[in-house]
């Protein structure tokens, strides 16, 4: 029994001693001088195992921590540190009105019913030269803050530059105006194809076969059509204006580097074209065919093999025309060059203007 009591004693003796090693109290002030008047603070701090119960002295607004020093307020804050410790601290703000050294006493704290203290600290307090302490209702409260005078020379620039961008954005304004009504000029470049002599020349008759001219009841329009097509074939291929050429002008002209069997044929043709248009003359339908037949195998025999050839058209621009689109480039131009200034004289006005505020 004796051995348990002892065992038991040396265990509550071991936390106690435990517990009291992990309390520990700091006390310090900030500054330690100060002139009369001023504020300081005071902190003291606990450090004990988490959920100790701390009592700190009640010292009260106004009343003396020692004579000569006043306590203003105080505020308690609690933070968690490490191995299941937390510090628990109270800030006293303290101030003096005489001058002389302070002795601040160590704080009595209690922690868990028992006491501990703080450190003993200093506190010097200063008199202000030329202050007048025997008469304090000379003593006056700060002044609010007084409103400079304006001054035209600090908002000088920031005026006429805000005039000049009003009178940019205005010069903008018409200048997007002028561009609207001067409607832009639109090219485009083409790219045609162009067929051989030969292979338009038979598109077109290809075009008369489809639409049924040769046993149409109108025999003129399709010799017309007909000759036609020829006329633009031999143009194109022989290099003179038979469009402009009577039948036996073609004739005369193809005698000199043509087979007389084919040009026989299309004359026969082109005189049959004549009685047609001008003898109202009818034709019968096998005749249509044998025209028709003839015209074709002048073209096989006459045509000069090849590919067809892709020309690249770019319309040309008239004077007014490049006169317009220089005016156009010239007014883009202008507008860009004007928003771009607005834009950087609107954000050194809005910065000045702050500075000026602020």
């Amino acid at each position: 029994m004796r051995k348990i009591t002892y065992i038991i004693t040396c265990l509550l003796l071991s936390f106690v001693m435990t517990m009291t090693a992990q309390v520990q109290v700091e006390q310090k002030i900030d500054p330690i001088g100060m002139y009369i008047g001023q504020q300081v603070q005071m902190t003291v701090g606990v450090t004990a195992p988490k959920g100790s119960k701390v009592v700190f002295p009640q010292l009260e607004r106004t009343q003396y921590i020692v004579p000569g020093v006043e306590v203003l307020s105080s505020q308690d804050d609690t933070i968690d540190v490490d191995d299941g410790l937390e510090k628990i601290t109270r800030r006293y703000i303290l101030t003096s009105f005489d001058e002389n050294l302070y002795a601040i006493p160590p704080m009595k704290i209690k922690v868990n019913g028992k006491e501990y203290q703080g450190n003993q600290l200093a506190l010097k307090v200063i008199d202000l030269e030329n202050v007048d302490t025997l008469h304090p209702n000379q003593f006056f409260p700060p002044k609010d803050v007084q409103d400079n005078p304006f001054q035209w020379s600090d908002w000088a620039s920031t005026f006429w530059l805000s005039l000049l961008m009003l009178v940019l954005c205005s010069l903008a304004y018409y200048l997007h105006i002028r561009l609207k009504e001067n409607k832009p000029i639109i090219t485009r470049i083409r790219i045609i194809k162009r067929l051989l002599p030969h292979q338009k020349a038979l598109n077109e008759i290809e075009k008369i076969k489809t639409e049924r001219m040769v046993v149409s009841e109108n025999p003129k329009e399709y010799y017309t059509k007909l000759t036609d097509t020829l006329r633009q074939y031999i143009e194109e291929r022989f290099g003179f204006s038979a469009m402009e050429m009577t039948s036996s002008e073609i004739i005369s002209r193809l005698r000199e580097s043509g087979d007389q069997k084919m040009i026989d044929e299309l004359k026969e043709l082109f005189n049959t074209a004549d009685l047609v248009k001008f003898a109202k003359y009818q034709t019968l339908i096998n005749e249509n065919d044998l025209n028709l037949v003839n015209a074709i195998n002048f073209i096989d025999q006459t045509k000069i093999e090849g590919e067809a050839t892709e020309e690249r058209i770019v319309p040309k621009l008239s004077d007014d025309d490049k006169k317009n689109k220089k005016n156009r480039l010239t007014i883009k131009t202008m507008l860009w060059t004007i928003a771009l200034v607005v834009v950087a004289l609107f954000i050194y006005i809005i910065y000045n203007i702050w500075s000026l505020l602020g």
